[in-house]
């Protein structure tokens, strides 16, 4: 489906984010929100107070749609014109055992951690007075009293 055959009653139809698609995919160039926007105002025959009112959720129609890219200069373009084809190669020995050595070592520290209480089980020595006659009032309820309570 082409734009320049589309007839305005079909464009109506559609969602913003599809119209926009149609244009960075027909225009092969890269737009900012607001001139990718006011193609589609003008596509479609909108009033220019449409721009002001609309921008803010067209800009996040935009963000949360995986089609879409935004680059670093602030201008939107398909993502499937920005494919990753970075490979990552190990071309020594040593280089890969250097790997390996590392990853044992985050392994060990993640096993550490993971034997560590969850809570914070600092000294109470480490309370100033001030602090605990701050905390002297504090009264912890179960969840299954909190839920009695209700």
């Amino acid at each position: 489906m082409s734009l320049k055959t589309m007839k305005k009653d079909e464009l109506e139809l559609m969602s913003n984010k599809d119209i926009a698609y149609l244009i960075l995919e027909e225009s092969k160039r890269k737009l900012n929100t607001a001139d990718l926007f006011k193609k589609i105002i003008k596509l479609l025959d909108l009033p220019e107070s449409t721009f002001e009112k609309k921008i803010a959720d067209f800009y996040t129609a935009l963000s949360t749609d995986k089609r879409f890219i935004l680059l670093d200069n602030g201008k939107w373009d398909l993502r499937s014109n920005h494919t990753s084809d970075k490979v990552i190669k190990v071309s020594d020995e040593d280089d890969e055992e250097e790997s390996d050595e590392e990853n044992e070592e985050e392994d060990e520290l993640e096993e550490d951690e993971l034997d560590e209480d969850s809570y914070d089980d600092t000294d109470e020595t480490d309370y100033d007075d001030e602090t605990n006659e701050e905390l002297k009032d504090l009264v912890v309820i179960d969840e299954d009293e909190l839920e009695l309570e209700e």
